[in-house]
């Protein structure tokens, strides 16, 4: 398969810095990686193309920098990831890795009203970074490695498996467990430096005073926190440094996409979502078709959306939150997705109804909101 990095290499070679400490905390920054020899090796893993089977996909491939780490080549008509093996597809949109590392990780909480939250993954299957990274490089939809042995014997023959030794040990490669382990530690350990988590923002210098929205911008911040209900969920927390989520996890009746390539070994196919988690008990019945509250940082150039990549531009993802109950096509009628809302894919109970589908913003609130969210893209000069 054709190597499908782009800025990617000219990355790769960047000096990061880091932002704190490694570990977890109540601080969000403390959860990022110092800049170091791990966050070295991670970075040379993530950018690695021969890591896949066969060769020519690397994590970058799926989560591109130049994309606010998503995959910069999906799109209408393939709407979910290529897999290293010609011809295969995941079944869902590749979620941004960006802001990844501040993510808590998977919890339970009888009290509260959205039990679960955090994790990785749109379901939350993988409780950490580490444990996420693992996935890919053994799902035969992605990188496609027979197995953790064979991962273990890319990185052996690897320009950089001196410096896994230097950082390891000598002979940390040969305990195909452990070593697997520690390239999944390592690639979390990049993603939780800098480069993944920058806070650089046009809203990030308007926190800090050194920038300011537009009319239109402003309206947009207005409503996104008021009637346009958006931080029902995307939480403005913490303040400091917001990060738009409240990491549960949700049922918003976003409905089928008739484009996803599942559909063509798996007419039947149903994503459940949190309900696929197999952490969680008898009870997962309740949580089908919810899926983690995704940051909105970066938003602006990570499209397709949802979890399905059903849904092309921020301006149908807001125009879908204002009218999804009041456009839907048994009603109205019309093309589905263009005129009018399809049934949701899981039509469960749990869809919200209090935060989304009819909140009754005009076509110019919607593009206002539109224009705020693009202040969350990094990079911004003042």
């Amino acid at each position: 398969m054709t190597p499908r990095i782009s800025i990617c290499l000219l990355f790769a070679t960047l000096t990061l810095t880091g932002c704190g400490g490694g570990g977890g905390g109540s601080d969000p920054a403390t959860r990022l990686a110092p800049s170091g020899t791990v966050v070295d090796l991670g970075r040379s893993l993530f950018f690695d193309t021969a890591l896949s089977e066969p060769a020519g996909q690397a994590c970058a491939s799926c989560h591109d920098p130049a994309a606010g780490f998503a995959d910069p080549d999906v799109d209408s008509s393939h709407p979910v990831s290529a897999g290293a093996v010609s011809g295969r597809f995941g079944n869902r949109n590749a979620p941004t890795a960006s802001y990844a590392a501040l993510t808590p990780d998977f919890a339970y909480d009888a009290a509260a009203t959205n039990k679960y939250s955090g994790g990785q993954f749109l379901d939350g299957r993988a409780s950490d970074l580490t444990e996420q990274a693992k996935g890919p490089l053994l799902n035969p939809l992605e990188m496609a490695n027979a197995d953790k042995a064979a991962v273990v014997a890319k990185v052996r023959s690897a320009s950089y498996a001196t410096l896994f030794e230097e950082i390891y040990g000598a002979g940390a490669l040969n305990d195909v467990n452990s070593a697997f382990d520690r390239i999944a530690a390592a690639i979390a350990a990049f993603e939780r430096s800098e480069a993944f988590s920058p806070f650089s923002s046009k809203f990030d210098y308007v926190l800090a005073g050194q920038a300011s929205f537009s009319a239109a911008e402003q309206r947009g911040f207005d409503l996104f926190k008021g009637r346009g209900m958006c931080t029902e969920c995307h939480k403005l927390e913490p303040a400091a440094r917001p990060l738009f989520t409240d990491f549960t996890y949700r049922n918003i009746g976003v409905p089928p996409n008739p484009d996803n390539p599942v559909y063509a070994s798996d007419p039947g196919f149903v994503d459940l979502g949190l309900g696929f988690n197999p952490a969680l008990s008898s009870s997962a019945a309740l949580e089908n078709g919810k899926f983690r509250v995704p940051t909105l940082r970066n938003s602006a150039l990570t499209a397709p959306y949802m979890h399905n990549g059903v849904l092309q531009t921020l301006e149908q993802v807001v125009n879908f939150y204002n009218t999804r109950d009041t456009r839907r096509c048994l009603d109205v009628g019309g093309t589905p997705l263009v005129d009018c809302w399809p049934a949701p894919e899981v039509d469960n109970a749990n869809v919200n109804t209090s935060q989304v589908g009819d909140l009754l913003l005009s076509a110019a609130d919607e593009a206002d909101i539109v224009a705020f969210l693009r202040t969350l893209s990094d990079g911004y000069s003042p």
